[in-house]
Order: C-alpha cells, then structure tokens, then sequence
C-alpha cells in the first residue's frame, strides 16, 4: 500500500498551524520574547535609575534634583525605564493570572485589572517625569 501523503513525516500540527509558524496557544512566542526583551532591557536602565536617584539624593537642594531630572539624556533614561519596567510588571502578571487563576471571570477581571494598572502606574509616571523635565523649558 502506498502512502499518498504529500508529507511523510510524522506531525501533530495542523497544515494551518505549520504554514502560520504558531505554538499551540495561537500567538507563538511572542509573548515570551518581550518578557525576555524587557527583563534584559531592564538591567542596565534600574542600574541607571538607582545611580540617578543616589544622584538626587545627594543634591543639596530641590534646584538642584529639578536640573538633574530636567537633562534630556536623564529624563529618557527614566522614561525608558518607565516603559520597560511597566511592561515587564504586566506581562510576568499576566503569566501568573493565566497560570494560577482558573474561573473565567476572575481571570478576566483579574488580566483587565492588570493591564489598567499597568497603564494607569505607566502613565503617572511618564506624566511626572515629563512634567518636571520640561517643566523647565516651558517656563
């Protein structure tokens, strides 16, 4: 008996699945590529941050942290931050919801929850840092 398969070889995926390139959960590794993307991000931009607030921690006076906030290489490196840290926060929150939460509507009220949280900290953030950086230029 001849095999009249056009691939022989042996594969649970469907042909859609093969042609799409997509995982089992339908988006692929996506999700796990930015959470990696974000946590290596994140290092070198906490270390910066922890180096600027020791810097303002040592200014003697609140001109003195505005000046240090308000320099445009200071102020993307706390926006940059921001940006990473808060999507790093949502994602690895969102995996744990996934995991750990199993009726459907607490998990769903519980992922909304996450990503207006997510947002809502992202954004206070990005507000006071750019508030105060050309809070100067503007003045």
């Amino acid at each position: 008996m001849a095999d009249n398969r056009a691939d022989t070889r042996v594969s649970m995926r469907t042909p859609l699945a093969r042609v799409k390139g997509l995982g089992a959960s339908g988006h692929g590794v996506e999700h796990w590529w930015i959470q990696r993307v974000t946590a290596v991000a994140n290092v070198p931009l906490i270390i910066s941050f922890v180096i600027i607030v020791a810097a303002l921690a040592a200014s003697p006076s609140y001109q003195d942290a505005i000046a240090i906030i308000s320099h445009p290489l200071i102020a993307i490196i706390l926006l940059l931050a921001v940006l990473s840290v808060a999507n790093h926060m949502r994602l690895g929150m969102q995996v744990f919801i996934e995991d750990y939460v199993h009726e459907k509507g607490y998990k769903l009220a519980a992922l909304i929850a996450n990503n207006f949280y997510a947002t809502i900290i992202g954004v206070a953030c990005l507000y006071a840092i750019l508030k105060i950086s050309l809070g100067r230029i503007l003045l």
